[in-house]
């Protein structure tokens, strides 16, 4: 099967426990590598300019990637993590994603890091999937005078979105309001499967009902692209089983597993015999109740 992914790579400057440490990633890597740790071809929309150190290993991980190369600099954030709280910093951006090959796929995903997919773009990418899964993080994120980055109240059309998922500041953004309201509001909109993160609470909301996990109240370490890689496991599982809370356990489990690894950057990426391990386990664990 085959999964697309448009987003910029990121060359991340990650200020933890006192030491920074630069890792190449952003959500174009961490999705695209871990679908193809779950056995999927990717096609793999983006731009990076010749500062990119990762260029080499898209190409042995059989990648497809169009027109990649940018003569600006790849764009570039400085991450100050303290446990689950971050503060993020622009400090170089790349050219903006204007090529969408007119290919099909099984899946899409898009998942935005800060203005590279304009609104045409966004509007003509959907044709390529019925299964279209959005983070929209970085369509509801602007810099400030320090280029600290914020979130501004946003309106994002939702139409063909299949699932998305939110942190509880970025469902505040998109629907001025929080928790089971915010995601019915989402829900109205005419998405599917709504979710929503809450530090190691995840839920799903689908149809007339919440399903939840939490993941085990461990130590946190890295915690870029977890949002990432719990996307791609989620659209990858619904395209392969058709069955949402697999899908949800799953992308519980591979967020757990890189969380567990204390790596940083795409090395905490997880094996697909772990996902499905620690997504067993979750799927003894649901919760559920109806709203």
């Amino acid at each position: 099967m085959k999964i697309a992914v448009i987003s910029h790579c990121t060359i991340d400057s990650i200020v933890l426990d006192g030491s920074q440490n630069d890792v190449a990633g952003g959500p174009a890597c961490y999705c695209a590598f871990t679908s193809k740790n779950l056995k999927f071809d990717v096609d793999l929309f983006t731009k990076y300019g010749p500062d990119f150190p990762l260029q080499q290993k898209l190409l042995d991980e059989k990648i497809s990637t169009y027109n990649p190369l940018s003569e600006t600099k790849t764009t570039r954030f400085r991450i100050d993590i303290d446990d689950s709280d971050r503060k993020l910093f622009l400090q170089e951006k790349c050219e903006a994603i204007d090529f969408v090959n007119d290919v099909k796929t099984d899946g899409l995903l898009i998942s935005p890091v800060f203005d590279e997919i304009s609104s045409d773009v966004f509007s003509k990418i959907k044709g390529i999937s019925d299964f279209i899964m959005l983070d929209p993080q970085g369509f509801l994120r602007r810099k400030n005078t320090q280029n600290e980055i914020f979130l501004e109240q946003t309106s994002i059309d939702l139409s063909r979105i299949s699932a998305i998922k939110t942190n509880s500041d970025e469902l505040r953004s998109l629907t001025g309001t929080d928790g089971h309201d915010g995601m019915k509001l989402l829900q109205n909109q005419g998405v599917e499967n709504v979710i929503l993160t809450d530090k190691q609470n995840i839920s799903l909301l689908i149809k007339d009902k919440i399903y939840s996990i939490s993941l085990p109240n461990i130590h946190l370490h890295d915690t870029t692209g977890i949002g990432d890689i719990f996307c791609a496991t989620f659209c990858c599982t619904m395209l392969k089983e058709n069955d949402f809370l697999w899908a949800l356990c799953f992308a519980g489990g591979a967020a757990q597993a890189a969380l567990e690894s204390k790596n940083i950057g795409i090395e905490k990426i997880p094996k697909k015999g772990l996902i499905e391990s620690n997504g067993s386990y979750f799927y003894n664990m649901v919760k559920f109740r109806d709203i």
